[in-house]
C-alpha cells in the first residue's frame, strides 16, 4: 500500500542547528502515527515541512506517492494535507461556523456572478456549506456554539474549532500539532475518540502530542525524535520501553 505520507532523509537546519536531521517515517492510510520527543526535538518543524510552511534542505516528502518538492503550501493542501497549529490560528472576530467554512475553500468553487446575483444555486450551496460546518462543530462537541465569535470561546474550545476547520478540507493526511493542549480531561477523551474515528474513516493522522496516555490510547505507530533525529520507531508499547526514549523523553519530564 502506498503511504499516505512519507518522509525520506529529510533535513532542515536553522543557521548551524539541524532542527530535523535525516528523518524517515511513513504514515499509512487509516492509521494514527504519533510523533513525540523532548522540547526542541524537531516535531513542529516536521509538521511545518510536511505542510509546506518550510522547505527541506535535503530529502523528500511524498503525499499519496506524489512528491511535494518545491510546492507552495496551498498546493500541498490541495493534495489533501490539512493541519492544526501549536499556537491557535483562528480568525477571532469570525464565528466558529465561519472559521470552519474557511477550511472548505479548496473544495468549493462558487460562481462570483451567481453569488452577486443571489441566484438559487448560490444560496443552496451556501446553505449546504453552513450545514457541513455545523455538522463538523457538532462532531467536535461545539454544536451549540456555531454562531459565537472565536475569541469568546475557551482555549480548549478554540482548539476544537481548529480541528473542525482542518476536517472541513476532507484531508487524506491530517496533521495535529498538540491538539489537546489546554483541554480538560473530558475534552481530551472526546478528542481521542474523534482522532480514532477519523483514522477508521481512512484518513492518515500524524499526531504531535505531549499527553503520553493519549498517545498510547490512539496511536498505531510511534516515532520518537531527539535533537532532530529519530531515536526510536515502532509500536507504542515497545517504543516507550526503550532506554534511550526513557532517558531522552520520559525521563526529562516533558515532550
Amino acid at each position: 500500500m502506498t503511504p499516505a505520507l512519507a518522509l525520506a532523509g529529510v533535513r532542515r537546519a536553522f543557521g548551524g542547528v539541524r532542527a530535523v536531521d535525516g528523518v524517515e517515517l511513513k504514515v499509512a492510510p487509516g492509521t494514527v502515527h504519533g510523533l513525540i520527543g523532548p522540547n526542541g526535538s524537531g516535531k513542529t518543524t516536521v509538521i511545518n515541512l510536511v505542510s509546506g510552511l518550510l522547505r527541506p534542505d535535503q530529502g523528500g516528502i511524498t503525499v499519496a506517492g506524489q512528491s511535494t518538492d518545491g510546492l507552495p503550501a496551498h498546493r500541498i493542501a490541495a493534495l489533501g494535507v490539512a493541519r492544526t497549529f501549536q499556537n491557535i490560528r483562528l480568525f477571532p472576530e469570525l464565528s466558529a461556523r465561519h472559521n470552519v467554512l474557511v477550511g472548505q475553500h479548496l473544495r468549493r468553487h462558487p460562481s462570483p456572478v451567481a453569488r452577486l446575483c443571489g441566484l438559487p444555486s448560490a444560496r443552496a450551496e451556501e446553505r449546504q456549506a453552513d450545514a457541513e460546518a455545523d455538522a463538523l462543530l457538532e462532531r467536535v462537541g461545539l454544536g451549540g456554539r456555531a454562531g459565537e465569535k472565536a475569541r469568546s470561546l475557551s482555549y480548549g474550545e478554540q482548539r476544537r474549532v481548529e480541528i473542525a476547520r482542518a476536517l472541513a478540507a476532507r484531508p487524506r493526511v491530517l496533521l495535529l500539532d498538540e491538539p489537546t493542549a489546554g483541554m480538560n480531561p473530558s475534552e481530551v477523551r472526546a478528542v481521542a475518540a474523534l482522532i480514532r474515528q477519523v483514522a477508521t474513516e481512512g484518513h492518515a493522522v500524524l499526531l504531535v502530542e505531549h499527553n503520553v496516555r493519549l498517545v498510547m490510547e490512539v496511536c498505531d505507530h510511534l516515532t520518537v525524535l531527539n535533537f532532530g533525529r529519530v531515536i526510536a520507531d515502532g509500536a507504542p508499547v515497545a517504543v516507550l520501553k526503550e532506554s534511550e526514549v526513557i532517558s531522552a523523553y520520559l525521563g526529562s519530564g516533558g515532550a
